[in-house]
């Protein structure tokens, strides 16, 4: 195969065989999970790479009259060490008041760089408006810009936003439904009914009968005890349970962008013609029988007899697949002629509106 290919087109096999997974690595319980936080506030301290955004002047003013500090009116404090930011974080389930967790700062107006610069007392609230967690601290910048005279400018990464470690401090817990009812709902990340039912199996066969009840693709109900300690050391037997995943649906995944494709293992091709450029690809798919003579023990079977024809150039322009054809001889075929990513996207979506392609296509 050519080394122009591998590196013009990416075609991942992904292998969909069934696989044993840990119940916690594949679903999450209902109720429990992260609660964005959003806060305003003022970094200051900044090396003249401030903004100058009335919003920022008019956050300043309010700042210093709750100091008792009266900034004169009709006057331009010209905050060039000033810069209004938005302070974002995500709280994590179970998170108790005094723990404290990352926040990530950036830059509202046309501050240049908060490198330098430290956030002052900032509130973040929740979708409910209340107060869960307030910030303050030095920033780490990992992105620097540097403006010469003549307006010329060099900048690495993105210096108008960076990150306060351990820089919030939670105030309040978000409640959760965890301790509450009679049981759980296990939420899986890949809604698959073979996937569910065997959670539900595996469940039932540790626990006894009647514990799991599958109610969709996605949730399965499982009884818990009412007592917290006993639910927390229940659930911890539970999630660590390893189960025989389903298989995926049959997809091809095409990046217009990056000419990135990924075709599952169960891509299947019916009999189709195409017409592409001056190459010319024939597959056919013959089934023979396999029969043991009399003294052997063995039986009957039936073997596919795969024959690939590449030609490219002169009159001919037509490819052929037969019938079965599987994805490892579709890939075969495309590459020994050389297929660039774009004419393969081509070809697959124009034999997904064919109905010759056994697969879900999707572009992203």
């Amino acid at each position: 195969m050519p080394s122009r290919i591998l590196t013009a087109l990416c075609l991942l096999l992904s292998v969909s065989l069934a696989q044993a997974e840990r119940i916690k690595d594949i679903t999450s319980i209902a109720g429990v999970r992260s609660n964005q936080l959003i806060g305003y506030g003022l970094v200051v301290g900044l090396d003249g790479t401030g903004d100058k955004a009335p919003f920022t002047t008019q956050t300043f003013r309010n700042m210093m009259a709750e100091f008792g500090i009266t900034v004169p009116a009709g006057t331009d404090p010209k905050l060039k060490n000033v810069a209004a930011v938005s302070v974002t974080t995500d709280l994590p389930p179970f998170a108790k008041p005094g723990q404290r967790v990352d926040v990530t700062v950036s830059s509202l107006g046309n501050a240049k760089s908060l490198r330098g610069g430290q956030l002052l007392f900032t509130a973040l609230k929740g979708a409910d408006g209340n107060i869960y967690a307030v910030a303050q601290g030095n920033l780490v910048v990992g992105g620097l810009g540097v403006e010469g005279n003549d307006g010329s400018r060099v900048t690495i990464n993105i210096p108008s936003v960076g990150r306060i470690p351990n820089g919030a401090t939670v105030e309040q817990t978000v409640p959760t439904s965890f301790a509450s009812g009679d049981s759980l709902i296990f939420n899986l990340d890949q809604p698959d009914f073979t996937t569910a039912n065997a959670l539900v199996d595996k469940i039932n066969s540790m626990m006894g009968p009647g514990t799991a009840e599958a109610l969709d693709a996605t949730s399965v109900r499982v009884s818990a005890p009412r007592d917290t300690s006993q639910r927390v050391s229940y659930l911890a037997m539970i999630e660590n349970l390893e189960i025989e995943t389903g298989d995926d649906r049959a997809k091809v995944v095409i990046n217009s962008r990056t000419g990135t494709i990924v075709m599952g293992q169960h891509v299947r091709v019916d009999p189709v013609a195409v017409t592409h450029g001056s190459m010319t690809v024939t597959i056919n798919e013959n089934l023979a029988v396999s029969q043991p003579n009399a003294l052997a023990n063995g039986s009957t079977v039936v073997v596919p007899q795969t024959s690939i024809n590449i030609s490219n150039g002169g009159d001919n322009r037509m490819f052929k697949f037969g019938g079965t054809v599987t994805l490892e001889e579709v890939i075969k075929a495309v590459n020994e002629i050389g297929t660039a990513p774009g004419d393969l996207m081509a070809i697959l979506e124009a034999m997904k509106q064919a109905g010759a392609l056994r697969a879900e296509l999707i572009v992203i």
